[in-house]
C-alpha cells in the first residue's frame, strides 16, 4: 500500500505572535498624503500651499541671501536701476520733450510710476524662469509647484520695500505729502503682486515646454511698459483708444499708486477694471498651470 503524505496546513501568524516592534506599531487613521486624480476645474489646492508655507519662507530666505552675495554695491542695486532710469527719462522727455504732468514735477510723477513697474517686470521676468531654474528639486522631492513662482514674487517685493525710501526722499525735497489715499497702498501692492504671480506661473509653465516663451519675454515687457501711463500721463492717449489703454490692468495700477503716493486724484473705473482682469487672468493661469 502506498503511504499518503498529507499536505501541511499554512501557517497562520496571529498578531500576538509578531516581534513587540511591529505589534506596538502606531499607525496613523488618516494617510499623511493622499493622491488622487484631480478634477479638471481645480485651479489650486489652498490648503496645501498653506501647509507648505515654512517652504516659502525658506525660498524666500535662500534666494534673498544668494541675490547680493559676490556684488560690490550689493541692495543699492534695487535703488539704483529705478533710480537711472528716472534720470535718463528726465533728461530726454521731460526736458527734450517736455512731457507736461500738471502740478506734479516730472521726476516725482516718473519715479512713482517706474517704481511698481520696475517690481513687476522684475518679478515676472525671474518668475518665467523659476521652474527651470528649480528642476532638480521639482525631480526629487514632492511639494506644490506654485509655490516656487510665488517664492520668485515674493523675493522682489523686498526690492520695492528698499526702493520706496527713495520717493519718500523725493517727496520731502519737493514738499509733496501724500493725503488719505495712501491708505490704498496695501490694496495696490496686493493687487500687483497677484498679477505678477499671475503671469509668473503662467508663463513658467509654458517656459518649460516652449523656450521661445524667454525670447519673447523681454520685448513683451518692454512694449508693455510703453503702453502703460509709466513714462507719460494718461491725457495722452487718443480718445479711440481709451477703451484698448483700460484693459491693460497696469494702467490702473499705476494710477492708483501715483493716487497713493501723490494724492492725486482715485480713478475708480480704472481700479475696478485692472482688478476684474487680474482676478481674470490669476484664474486663466492657474488652469493652465495644472494643466501643463
Amino acid at each position: 500500500m502506498t503511504e499518503e503524505t498529507a499536505t501541511p496546513a499554512p501557517h497562520r501568524i496571529d498578531a500576538a505572535q509578531m516581534p513587540s516592534s511591529r505589534a506596538n506599531l502606531d499607525l496613523p487613521a488618516e494617510p499623511l498624503i493622499k493622491i488622487r486624480a484631480r478634477r479638471a476645474l481645480d485651479l489650486m489646492n489652498v490648503r496645501e500651499i498653506w501647509e507648505h508655507r515654512e517652504l516659502l519662507y525658506f525660498l524666500v530666505w535662500r534666494d534673498l541671501k544668494a541675490r547680493y552675495k559676490q556684488t560690490i554695491l550689493g541692495i543699492l542695486w534695487v535703488i539704483l536701476q529705478p533710480l537711472m532710469m528716472t534720470l535718463v527719462f528726465t533728461i530726454f522727455l521731460g526736458r527734450l520733450v517736455r512731457v507736461q504732468t500738471g502740478t506734479t514735477p516730472y521726476p516725482l510723477f516718473l519715479y512713482a510710476g517706474l517704481l511698481p513697474w520696475t517690481f513687476f517686470s522684475n518679478a515676472v521676468s525671474s518668475g518665467s524662469y523659476s521652474l527651470l531654474a528649480s528642476a532638480q528639486m521639482i525631480t526629487k522631492v514632492y511639494l506644490p509647484r506654485l509655490v516656487i513662482p510665488a517664492a520668485a514674487v515674493t523675493v522682489r517685493l523686498s526690492d520695492f520695500l528698499v526702493a520706496s525710501a527713495v520717493l519718500i526722499v523725493l517727496m520731502l525735497y519737493y514738499g509733496i505729502y501724500p493725503g488719505w489715499q495712501i491708505l490704498l497702498l496695501p490694496a495696490l501692492v496686493l493687487e500687483i503682486a497677484l498679477l505678477a504671480i499671475a503671469l509668473s506661473a503662467l508663463l513658467s509653465a509654458l517656459n518649460v515646454k516652449y523656450r521661445d516663451t524667454g525670447t519673447a519675454l523681454p520685448v513683451m515687457l518692454q512694449l508693455w511698459m510703453f503702453a502703460s501711463p509709466i513714462v507719460y500721463p494718461r491725457n495722452y492717449v487718443p480718445a479711440r483708444w481709451e477703451w484698448a489703454y483700460q484693459v491693460n490692468p497696469l494702467t490702473g495700477i499705476i494710477e492708483g499708486f501715483r493716487s497713493a503716493f501723490l494724492g492725486l486724484p482715485i480713478n475708480r473705473q480704472g481700479l475696478a477694471i485692472s482688478w476684474l482682469v487680474t482676478i481674470a487672468l490669476l484664474v486663466f493661469s492657474m488652469f493652465v498651470f495644472r494643466h501643463l
